[in-house]
This record gives C-alpha cells, structure tokens and sequence, in this order.
C-alpha cells in the first residue's frame, strides 16, 4: 500500500486538509495575586460533574474547557474563545486562569492541594488513587489535549484506491495506527516549537529535580508519564486494546484512561470498543499551553497539527520505534534558548513537509514555513525561548500573572459579547452564553439565521432569534407580524389600540393627507420591526413633511400604516407564559446641550459609549442622523448644527425604540399589577407565549380600568431581550435564563432537588 502515491491522488486532494477538530484546555484557577484559588469551583457550573464544556480536572482548581467537535479551525476557536469567555465570567470577579502548564506555587503541604469535589464518588476514589500513585503536584500540571479525526471522504477515497485491506474500518484503523506509531516517533519536533514549562514554582518539586531551565518539564520524564513498566503497542488494534487490558489486570493502570501516551486512539465508546468500532479519532496530548495566547494555543499551531499529522501518515516508518522516547526526552530537557541536537534533522522534515504541501497542492498560510525555520535558526522563538526570556527579566511568577491580568481585562471587557460570535444578534449571544454555562449542548445550525439547536442529554429544543420557540404557534408571529390583524384581534378582545388606516401605494396614502393633517399622528411601516421608518407628528404636518414620512415608511414595507397617535409614556412588556418578567420605559434618541456643542457633536460624543454600537450586537445603538432625524430637529426649530442651550434636551426621535438610538431603563418594580395583566391578557388574546408588546399609558397611577388609561400600539413576536439584560437605567433582567428555564425546567427541578 503506497499512501505517498495514494495520497497524490487527484480524488484523494480535495480532502486533504479537511478534518474534524476538538480540543480539551486545562487551567489553574488562581485569585489576581497569582495565588492559588481557595473558592470551590462556580457553583453556577457545578450542577453536574460531566459539564460539556467546562469541568474540574484533578483538583477542585483545575478548570478543564471542552470545545464540540468542529470541522474548521475558524469555528473550533469560535466555541474555544466563548467557552473561556463563560468560564471566565463564572468565575468571581477575583479569580484568573494561569496561563502556564505549570502550576503557581503550590502548597507546602501534598494535602493541602485539594482533590476534585465530585458528586460522583467513584470519580473522587479514582483522583484519590492517582494522587497516591503520582503525587497531588504532578497532577496539577496543565496543558492543551487536541482531538483530531481525519475527514472521513479522505479516508473513504484511500480506502478505494487499494485492495490490501477488505474492511473499511480495518482500513481505517491501520491509517490512524500509522499515524500514531510516525507521532510517537517524531513528537519531539513538537516539543521544540512548542514546548513551554521551562521552570516550575515553588514546591513543585520536592527534591529540586529540575533546578536549570529546560524546553519542557511537562514533556520530560519529570512531567505527565506512566511507570516505565507501562508498555503498550500500537502494531495493531488487538495489541493495542489487549496491552491496555494487560497493564490494567497487572496493577500497572488502574484504568484504561490513565494510559498518560502522548496520543491515544479513540473511539466513540470505552476502549474495548476499537475493535468492534474502529479507531474514530487520535488524542495528540503532549502540548504545552501557549503562554502568548489567550486561549492556550493559536491558529498557526492548529494548522501546523493538521499539517505535521498529514505529513506523518505520508511519511515512511522508521525501523527504530524507540528512539521517539529518547528524542523527546533529550528534547524537553536541553535549555530553552540552544539549539537542539536534532536540528538537521528537524529542517529536513521541515523540507520534507514543505514538500508535501507543494506536492499535494496544499494551501497553508504564507508565515507558517517561515516561523517554523526562524524557531529552528534561533530557539529564542520558540514558545519556551520567548516565555525564559520574559522570566529573565522578573520571574515566571510575574510573567504568569501580568499575562492573566491582561486576559482578565479582555474576558471583562465587554461582558455582554460572546468572543467568537459577535457577528450574531446580541440576545443570540447572550441566550448561547447562557446555554453553555447551564450545561445545554448548543448547535449553531444556521448562523447568519441565528437558528440554534440547544439538547439537554434526550431534549432538544429548537430556537431562532433568542426566543422564537416551538412554545409559540405557528401562527402566533404572523399575527404579530401583521399589525392590522394585531390591532383586529385585540379590539375584538376588547383592548384599546390606535384608531387609523392602512395603504398599499403611496399614491392612496398622500390623497389621505387631510384626514390626518391637523391630529397628533403616527406613519410607520406594517410589518417592520426596530422602529425602521416610523414618524411621529404629535401636531399635526405640513404636507412636504407628511409626504417625506409617507415616502420614508414605504422604503421599508409596501404596505404603511397611519394611525392616531396616543398620548402617554411608551413602555415595553416583556411577556413569557402568561407573566411579565420585564418592564422596559425606552426614552427616544436625545441628547443634552451644553451650551458650546453643535447637536451633531453632542451626538458624535455620546456614541462613544462603548455600549453603543450597531446591527443589535451591543446593549445600546449608535444614534443615527439622517432624514427622520432632521426631520425631527426641523419640528423644534433645529438643525444638526444648532447649538443647544446648557442642560436643554433634545429628541432626535419621536419613536423610543433602542434599535434607533433611544435610551433604555427598566421600571419592572415600578408598574402597577393591573396592566401587567393587561399586558399578559393581550398576549393571550394574540395566542403567543412569548411576546414584547408596547402600552402607551399616560399616567401608570389611573387604574388601567380607567377609561383610555392605556392603548396598546404593538406587539412583537421576536422581543429583543438584550435591552431588558443591560439596560441604560435600573434592574437587568435575565431574560434569557427566563428562556431557558421555560424551555428546559427539568434543568431547574434538578438543582432544586
């Protein structure tokens, strides 16, 4: 079998730098003097031990980050980053993660070091076992575990241009076996990039082993390793699942999973299923975190990991299967900023990788064969190079901690984002945010629809938009939608709303100038959400004006609604299941002059709230100046020059929509109960279990019963929930929780109990 020239085939190229990716991150929670942390692991993650994505490792301390399997890189650091961004913010606001693999300075007492506090008790018996076996600081130690499956379309279209092997997943094994035996051979060439544990802290090690600085502690014979009677083959599937179960049954290994290789086989079940299932995927486990990266490890890794894993099932075998131990071992342990003794060799598999790429026709970013040979010529890149170098300068101690620090301040910095996915709508991103750190697998099946799939263990539940739910009929938004059948069906239930008329071409819509020309009035689009194209005149409009209004709102639907227009404060109900949750008073577009500033600077400087924002991606949006805006000013005697008195406000807006710049404050606690029942009745009315639907109410101290106490102007099927999170004024309310408490209660019951 000639996997060199199979590997050139033309069907075979396409999926040569396709995969499936995971990785497994451990960390050290430590308090912001680089100490240690004393707390227990954020009970807010703490519900379950088997968390998807974020667990305890050995210690109570030792965060383990989890990331679904993906098939890019991109999206593999898309959910690593939003995974850290959720521990992170689970964490109190005290607590970093260290950024090394070794450990900060450690108790002086073994015992001190406190073990995982699981609720499953075999779980704890295990930790117990290897604490006793290796030692409680040599579990301590962190590091990078990257999962790798090649695409199975490869695997397919090798499988059919050979006839050695029969059975597709004998063939496929004997691919990964290949794989496995070239990585253990060569890994060491990993440990020169990107090693990095040059020294350890105090108390690490009890008898000084490792006084001078080496490439990679965890990598050595004084890291992460088995006894040395812990041998395992990788000839052949049988040998290798018969040699685990051998190293079990002699008291080497208490279990399978403590077989510390630097790659293991995996496949979808426990070990002894490799046989039956085939290998599915390999564990590359000999990576360092990546100091210089907030998430532990870089893009630039990554691919070099797909690409060296790619070259190693090109590459022929060697007939010395031991040296890989002996290499790695001299490797990890020469100094940080030598050379290393193998470095011919390294730069011919450097050429040799390079030349499969250029081969094969591979595309591969234009720096990575460049870092690779500057890491070779001068080891002072390398990762362990650069991190010794910092640590001459001060200590590791103070590296580590000024590294923390500044992750620290980007996690906090923008707490309402989820990094990876702010592209998406921001109550998306606060829904996901909640998701994952409740223990709900969340599946991103159509990101530009923000159509997500949330399973927890057996139930799924599918949402778009945050909180369009299978909760809701199908025709519940396309009433919503259409606000001339809102408006029906809500004064056929007895409801108050707006009285007015509604137009299909603008040509019927100007003829009805005079109907409307002398009565406070509304002109806005049918169906449109955000407030797009809705104009208010509250005295009536001169013609010029009118027909700008009418012309605005039809950019934005064929069909445009002209209505009375109520007087009162506009207030948004946020109504889950029959209860409000969130009451929202949203203040128009505005801004205060001072006196000296033109409102066009007054806007400029109040946009740069770093709240504000645009596209929903932040709390509040940037207040716009364009032809509603000016229109708005013209009715004040303004323009976007004017310079305001001292202390006088002025509106940009007459609709007080967030979406358009308007200001937000929750008064949940401030709203009378009796049109909180006017809000939930309407809803109901709609046949909606989730809605945000708009009151105008004059004066909230008039019994709702009161005659023209209220009127209600909108509802709407696809509430934004992020305005009600971080409002401008007042209590935030989580209302995405509020989501997925109604979406998932047994969650909630479990914790209860």
């Amino acid at each position: 079998m000639n996997l060199k020239e199979m590997l050139g085939n033309e069907h075979v190229k396409p999926y040569l730098l396709k995969a499936r990716y995971g990785i497994e991150k451990e960390g050290q929670r430590v308090d912001l003097s680089g100490s240690l942390a004393k707390t227990d692991h954020p009970q807010v993650l703490a519900a379950r031990d088997q968390h998807p994505y974020i667990q305890r490792d050995f210690s109570e301390t030792q965060m383990e980050l989890i990331t679904p399997v993906t098939n890019s890189i991109e999206e593999l650091f898309d959910h690593l980053s939003a995974i850290h961004d959720v521990a992170y913010r689970s964490m109190s606001d005290q607590e970093m993660i260290w950024p090394l693999s070794m450990p900060p300075q450690l108790p002086e007492k073994e015992e001190d070091i406190v073990i995982a506090k699981l609720k499953n008790f075999e779980s704890v018996l295990y930790r117990r076992y290897l604490a006793k076996s290796y030692g409680r600081r040599k579990q301590m130690i962190s590091g990078i575990h990257f999962n790798f499956e090649f695409d199975d379309r490869l695997i397919q279209a090798l499988f059919h241009l050979q006839s050695e092997y029969k059975e597709y997943l004998q063939f496929k094994s004997e691919i990964y076996l290949k794989l496995t035996r070239n990585y253990i051979q060569y890994r060491w060439l990993t440990t020169y990039f990107y090693g990095a544990s040059p020294i350890s802290e105090k108390n690490f090690f009890e008898d000084h082993s490792s006084d001078k600085p080496v490439r990679s502690i965890r990598s050595s014979k004084y890291g992460y390793t088995n006894s040395d009677e812990v041998q395992v083959s990788y000839n052949s599937i049988s040998d290798y699942v018969a040699g685990l179960a051998t190293m079990v049954k002699k008291g080497h290994l208490l279990e399978e999973k403590e077989f510390y290789s630097a790659i293991r086989l995996r496949s979808k079940g426990h070990v002894s299923k490799l046989e039956e299932q085939g290998v599915s995927y390999v564990e590359v486990r000999n990576i360092d975190l990546n100091p210089f990266e907030m998430y532990g490890i870089s893009h630039e890794q990554v691919e070099f990991l797909h690409l060296f894993l790619l070259y190693l099932l090109w590459k022929d075998e060697s007939t010395d299967c031991k040296t890989g131990e002996s290499y790695n071992n001299t490797v990890a342990l020469e100094h940080p900023l030598e050379p290393t003794q193998f470095k011919t060799e390294a730069e011919h598999m450097i050429d040799e990788m390079e030349y499969v790429v250029e081969t094969l026709g591979l595309t591969v970013s234009d720096t990575l064969f460049t870092n690779l040979r500057e890491m070779l010529a001068d080891p002072s890149k390398t990762l362990a190079g650069r991190l010794y170098e910092e640590i001459e300068k001060s200590s590791q101690e103070q590296v580590a901690v000024g590294i923390a620090k500044e992750n620290y301040t980007m996690a906090w910095a923008k707490p309402y984002e989820l990094t990876g996915f702010t592209d998406m709508e921001l109550s998306t991103q606060i829904l996901m945010f909640d998701a994952i750190q409740q223990g709900i697998q969340v599946e991103i099946l159509d990101r530009q629809d923000q159509f997500l799939k949330l399973q927890l263990q057996d139930h799924i539940e599918y949402v778009k938009n945050g909180n369009m739910t299978s909760k809701d009929s199908y025709v519940s938004p396309l009433i919503m939608e259409n606000k001339t059948v809102t408006k029906k069906i809500l004064h056929q239930h007895g409801f108050r709303v707006p009285l007015g008329d509604e137009f299909n071409d603008i040509e019927h819509a100007l003829r009805a100038y005079t109907l409307f020309s002398t009565k406070p009035f509304v002109v806005k689009p049918k169906t449109t959400n955000y407030g797009l194209g809705i104009s208010i005149f509250k005295d009536g409009a001169s013609y010029d004006d009118y027909q700008k209004a009418i012309t605005l709102a039809f950019q934005e639907d064929s069909s445009v609604l002209i209505e009375e227009f109520l007087n009162g404060t506009e207030y948004r109900f946020f109504v889950l299941n029959e209860k409000v949750h969130a009451v929202l008073l949203r203040t128009p577009a505005n801004v205060t002059g001072d006196g000296k500033h033109t409102i066009e600077e007054l806007v400029n400087e109040k946009n740069r709230d770093p709240l504000r924002g645009r596209d929903h991606r932040t709390p509040l949006e940037l207040i716009q100046l364009g032809d509603l805006e000016v229109l708005m000013l013209k009715g004040q005697g303004h323009q976007i020059d004017s310079i305001p008195k001292a202390d006088e406000i002025v509106y940009l807006r007459e609709n007080s929509n967030v979406s358009t710049g308007g200001d937000s404050i929750d008064v949940t606690d401030q709203i009378p109960e009796d049109y909180k029942k006017i809000a939930v009745d309407a809803v109901a009315a709609l046949e909606a279990k989730i809605s945000g639907i708009d009151l105008i109410i004059e004066n909230t101290e008039v019994p709702a019963t009161d005659e023209n106490a209220y009127g209600i102007i909108e509802a709407n099927f696809n509430p934004s929930m992020y305005m009600h999170i971080y409002p401008y004024k007042g209590t935030s309310r989580r209302l995405t929780m509020e989501i997925i408490q109604y979406l998932f209660p047994e969650l909630f019951e479990d914790e209860a109990e």
